[in-house]
């Protein structure tokens, strides 16, 4: 089976996730560029995100202000969200079973999955970080995902955008490949990911078919 990460992966919501947080902790007296966010963050659930950063100011956040900036990531995506380039053809190509396993909470999930035109690829097998104890870079998710779908973790591939979700794939036993495709990407992103486990990176989706019937073929599958 594989796995799908969403955001930087499915779809190219890094940047922009990533710049309505920087804009909103800029407010509040934090100041963090989107570039920062990314270098340090990506990956996470937004909860530990934030939840990290009220621990480094010394204070929590007023009441409101993630459902907030989740309002204005939702309203950001309805405007200019897309999805990665060739990323339908190549999910079509790899065939099933498949799924997609992401940080986001689940309506930010499926409207990011519906904007970007990839909805109907994957439903109803999309699994959300709020169904699980932990989020990336703990197994719970990819785990949940797999006993979801009657898929041994030894027999899953996960694609993944960010070291957080590599290190979540590889302690629950499944193979990476690292992907690096997306607008967000940073100097370093390829060695961080296989510094982390995966076990290739590949920076466009028209290598992932082939990627994938490689793994298959070392495998005997």
């Amino acid at each position: 089976m594989i796995i799908f990460d969403c955001d930087g992966v499915l779809v190219d919501s890094e940047i922009i996730s990533n710049q309505a947080d920087a804009d909103a902790l800029t407010r509040l007296g934090y100041p963090i560029t989107a570039a920062e966010m990314i270098r340090r963050f990506i990956g996470w659930p937004k909860r530990d995100i934030w939840a990290q950063i009220a621990r480094e100011r010394g204070a929590p956040f007023p009441d409101g202000v993630l459902a907030a900036v989740e309002a204005d990531i939702k309203s950001r995506y309805r405007a200019s969200l897309e999805a990665i380039p060739g990323v339908a053809e190549a999910v079509r190509a790899v065939g099933a079973p498949r799924c997609v396993a992401s940080s986001s909470e689940m309506v930010k999930l499926r409207l990011a999955l519906e904007v970007a035109g990839l909805l109907d690829l994957f439903d109803p097998n999309i699994f959300s970080a709020s169904q699980v104890p932990r989020g990336k870079p703990a197994p719970d998710l990819f785990l949940f995902a797999a006993s979801a779908m009657g898929v041994a973790p030894a027999d899953c591939v996960v694609v993944e955008d960010s070291r957080a979700g590599v290190d979540a794939a590889v302690a629950a036993g499944m193979r990476v490949i690292g992907f690096t495709g997306g607008s967000h990407s940073f100097p370093g992103h390829a060695e961080a990911l296989r510094s982390a486990g995966a076990g290739c990176v590949i920076a466009s989706m028209q290598q992932l078919a082939a990627t994938v019937r490689e793994i298959r073929r070392r495998r005997g599958v």
